[in-house]
């Protein structure tokens, strides 16, 4: 979201209120704990019925009517199907955002337990639905226990799996209608061990594009290659050439990743296919590195389709709100000094809590 990066990311719910009037750490673990089973069931409730971005009717309902019982203002509709929950205590001038997002993935569920998807194809993949029910806990937490001054703005995203539901509900007005002086989230993490805690200075996350790579050439009989330009083959070198970019393009000090994760071409096996289809997945975790890869895609792309007789047609659609960047309250330096800071802050405080594995 806008506001800030989100560096800090993994303990959003003691940032919203004043440290030194909390009860110990611990104490309110242990608060916390006694309620434990029943967002259990409301995140088994939301994985049972997995909603895709811009879909989430049902959880958008039940996040709205658990947020209205517990006395918050509620806005619904902000990018579709997002909520947002306002909760003002005192007569503070600071405004804190919490995030969670709320779609599933188009996936089909294997797994036989009783909370299983009963939507045939979709399923929450990516704990989405725990996201929420996290934040819904904290919500409740908040506003029984909340000790802050100030606003609280909790925000339920849709549409994170690539529908750029932030950006809907910026466009809509989120920001404008809800300002927020930072915005915290928090993530699931698979494989880190059962009641640990991850912090890292800057980015946390990594930016999300996708590219669709459309080779064309001529079609013919598996049997008679030369009287073709095969953009199988093509699209093989293509392939194993994307590797070397991160290997040989990109300081060894940075992150970045290029996978591609789709190939669909031909239907015969005695037959050469007129055009292939490539779909890919890059990611950065930093502005200079992302705008790299794309170039590094571009130049590679058209310099192997030209060797090997076929046409390339290159799709990139950059996720990340690179048009908000002008208008954030700081620079990308500055918000990273900030958090600096921040981090290290949020870490001292996770030295501090006992958690104990569920």
């Amino acid at each position: 979201m806008r506001p800030r990066p989100p560096a800090t990311a993994a303990l959003p719910t003691p940032s919203a209120c004043n440290l030194s009037e909390m009860p110990h750490m611990n104490t309110l673990l242990d608060t916390l704990r006694g309620s434990a089973a029943a967002f259990v069931e409301v995140r088994r409730d939301i994985h049972r019925h997995p909603e895709l971005g811009f879909e989430e009717h049902r959880t958008s309902a039940l996040v709205a009517r658990q947020l209205e019982q517990w006395g918050y203002e509620v806005e619904r509709g902000l990018g579709g199907t997002g909520v947002v929950g306002r909760l003002v205590r005192g007569s503070g001038s600071r405004r804190l955002g919490l995030r969670a997002d709320m779609d599933a993935l188009p996936i089909t569920e294997a797994n036989a337990f009783a909370h299983a998807s009963t939507h045939d194809g979709v399923m929450h993949a990516c704990g989405h639905d725990g996201h929420t029910a996290m934040l819904l806990a904290a919500a409740r937490h908040l506003a029984e226990h909340g000790g802050f001054d100030g606003t609280l703005t909790l925000i339920f995203q849709p549409a994170e799996e690539g529908g750029g539901g932030a950006l809907r509900m910026m466009e809509d007005g989120l920001f404008e209608r809800h300002p927020c002086d930072a915005i915290f989230a928090m993530h699931n993490m698979p494989g880190l061990p059962q009641g640990r805690l991850a912090l890292r200075e800057g980015a946390a996350m990594a930016s999300s594009d996708y590219a669709t790579l459309t080779l064309t050439g001529v079609g013919g009989h598996g049997a008679m290659p030369h009287r073709t330009a095969d953009p199988i083959v093509a699209a093989a070198s293509i392939v194993m050439a994307l590797q070397t970019i991160v290997s040989r393009n990109i300081d060894p000090l940075q992150m970045a990743v290029v996978t591609v994760g789709a190939i669909h071409a031909g239907k015969a096996n005695n037959v050469i296919a007129h055009s292939a289809a490539l779909e890919l997945s890059v990611r950065a975790l930093d502005a200079d590195v992302r705008r790299l890869l794309e170039q590094r895609i571009r130049d590679l792309v058209s310099a192997q389709a030209e060797s090997f007789g076929v046409q390339a047609q290159l799709e990139c659609e950059q996720l990340a709100l690179q048009t908000q960047l002008a208008a954030a309250p700081m620079s990308l330096a500055e918000a990273a000094q900030f958090y600096e800071a921040e981090t290290a802050r949020y870490r001292s405080i996770a030295h501090s809590i006992r958690l104990q594995p569920q």
